[in-house]
């Protein structure tokens, strides 16, 4: 039977605990974790950045997100499919939105930790970190393909597998 529990959550009202390296961690409330959002093409998420952390370069590919911060200041920005970057630091208060399926990211840039928190366009929006689909693939990208498309070494594709696939 459905009730009114269905409909209401929490858990985006604890702040993550930051272990990655990359000092960021996203709580999303999706319809995996969150079934009440089932057919509504809605989710959210809470980012909890370290000073300094990243949530690094991702696309979403079946969900605009629109963040608001809440506290600190981040440098955010998207990449257009013109390879155009559109960036900027925001505050707390400000809104910045990354269109879906465009290669994004942003950076704590202010002084202790930030949180912000993002509305997405889709119930269950996906997300691919960039550099883990590139370098941490299962099974692994052939070398040659990544080594010609950076115009780096076959030492260098190796050496980012091994840092990024630890990460």
């Amino acid at each position: 039977m459905t009730t009114a529990d269905d409909f209401s959550s929490a858990f985006l009202s604890t702040p993550g605990n930051i272990t990655s390296k990359l000092g960021s961690l996203v709580t999303l409330a999706n319809v995996a974790r969150f079934p009440g959002l089932n057919t509504f093409g809605i989710s959210m998420a809470r980012i909890d950045y370290a000073e300094g952390g990243l949530n690094p370069p991702h696309v979403h590919p079946r969900g605009t997100e629109l963040l608001y911060l809440e506290k600190g200041s981040l440098y955010v920005g998207f990449v257009a499919t013109d390879n155009k970057l559109y960036a900027k630091r925001i505050k707390q208060g400000e809104l910045f939105v990354f269109p879906k399926g465009l290669v994004h990211f942003q950076l704590n840039v202010g002084e202790g930790p930030a949180v912000g928190f993002a509305a997405l366009t889709s119930q269950n929006p996906g997300t691919s970190q960039v550099a883990k689909a590139l370098f941490a693939s299962m099974p692994a990208i052939e070398t040659a393909v990544l080594s010609k498309a950076f115009q780096i070494g076959d030492g260098d594709v190796k050496h980012l597998m091994d840092v990024i696939a630890k990460s």
